[in-house]
């Protein structure tokens, strides 16, 4: 499997509200196969593989990341988070500082007197945003150099991916929740497409889903179901595995419409898919958006597993495969 358009999405920073560049590529993809995408008013994509779509597929390409909420005294940058980066994680990492006038400058994330040969306690302090900064990659040592450069308060901060393919077949990189789910749906669009098959489907493309409100609303008024795919947990207490496509029952929000991940089940044992069904504790999606905005769908929601999830995340080819296959199968039951 070819994973350049997976590489391509991830490498285009779109923390949550800073997606117009990753859903101009979603766009311009779709376009490129011969489909007609559209966006929503909200800057989501969304684009029908048939007449009439009955089911949404719906993934979300915006990413955690970070803004800048102060400038110290020293030069160097205070930050708030877009959702729920792990700072323990995200130390050390290398970052871009898009400024408004567009200017994209490079940082580091670090702990506040980060050097254990000055601070003896380096290693047992808490991370949090309080006692963290961002180093600025410019000779800078007031707020006025700072200020010099174009950074202001607002300014969005992304880290750097670290993508990785390895023979192995395992796939490294920061935010695959949830570029690897839109890679997903590309498969589903190109694969359709080669076949000449059409499907009463439309994927949409959610651009504010780590905040919790992606996937409320711009449907086709036909859609009746939704499928959201988004990463599988991997970790204690949880049954999924970066090899294997996760079918979630419940997660924070409830659980999902129990018929439909029948469906989903029965298909993956007839077609001996490698699955998992699983109850996520930590967890929300699109769908549980879609529901509280009111929307009478059945959701069901499924995604590969992922590991280290909103970290240095890892998942592999097989698991991905997993899910094609999945919505595949379901998507050849619709009439």
């Amino acid at each position: 499997m070819d994973f350049k358009t997976l590489q391509e999405l991830i490498e285009i920073d779109s923390p949550t509200g800073f997606t117009d560049k990753a859903a101009d590529y979603c766009f311009k993809y779709l376009k490129g196969l011969g489909y007609s995408p559209e966006y929503t008013q909200k800057g989501a994509v969304k684009c029908a593989l048939g007449e009439n779509p009955s089911l949404s597929i719906a993934g979300h390409i915006d990413t955690l990341g970070a803004i800048v909420n102060g400038i110290k005294s020293d030069g160097t940058l205070s930050i708030s988070l877009l959702n729920g980066l792990s700072l323990n994680m995200a130390e050390g990492e290398y970052c871009k500082i898009h400024t408004h006038d567009k200017k994209i400058l490079t940082g580091t994330l670090l702990l506040n007197n980060p050097s254990v040969h000055a601070n003896k306690e380096s290693a047992s302090l808490q991370r949090n945003t309080d006692n963290m900064h961002i180093r600025v990659d410019e000779l800078v040592k007031s707020k006025e150099d700072v200020c010099a450069l174009g950074i202001a308060v607002g300014d969005i901060i992304a880290f750097d991916t670290r993508y990785q393919e390895l023979q192995s077949g395992f796939i490294k990189s920061r935010y695959l929740d949830n570029k690897a789910g839109c890679f997903v749906m590309f498969e589903l669009a190109r694969m359709a497409k080669e076949a000449g098959k059409t499907y009463p489907v439309e994927l949409f493309f959610s651009n504010y889903e780590e905040v919790g409100h992606g996937a409320t609303g711009g449907y086709a008024k036909s859609i009746k179901d939704m499928l959201v795919i988004d990463m599988g947990v991997v970790g204690s207490n949880v049954e999924g595995v970066e090899e294997a496509c996760s079918i979630c029952a419940k997660d924070s929000s409830g659980p999902y419409d129990y018929s439909f991940r029948r469906e989903l089940v029965e298909l993956a044992r007839a077609n001996k898919i490698e699955h998992r069904v699983d109850v996520y504790p930590f967890y929300g999606s699109d769908g549980s958006a879609a529901w509280r905005a009111g929307n009478q769908f059945r959701v069901a929601l499924i995604g590969m597993g992922v590991a280290a999830s909103h970290g240095v995340e890892r998942t592999h080819s097989k698991g991905i495969s997993a899910c094609i296959d999945l919505c595949l199968a379901y998507m050849n039951t619709l009439s």
